[in-house]
């Protein structure tokens, strides 16, 4: 399996939540049972990885904290930590 940057992981994720809005057997399935789901739509998922998937609501957001890195130092950390990506936080 090739590795994918994070351009590509975010193209991906683009792609997959704009499925799951139109597209309500799709995202029933992906919440149900994400790795088949994926894997059976061409997504590569990597072996012994669990996926979880869920559904933010009106009154629930769900915040993810990514794993850190293992080969930044703390000071790399502190260089690349400034983003926000959250267009939910709009209508709260």
């Amino acid at each position: 399996m090739t590795t994918q940057t994070p351009e590509q992981v975010q193209a991906a994720m683009q792609q997959i939540v704009a499925r799951c809005w139109s597209d309500a057997d799709f995202k029933e399935r992906l919440l149900k049972d994400p790795h088949a789901t994926l894997t059976a739509e061409g997504f590569p998922m990597p072996i012994g990885v669990t996926i979880k998937a869920t559904e933010n609501t009106a009154d629930t957001v769900h915040l993810v904290i990514p794993a850190r890195p293992t080969d930044l130092s703390d000071g790399d950390l502190d260089k690349v930590a400034a983003g926000w990506c959250c267009s939910c936080w709009n209508s709260l």
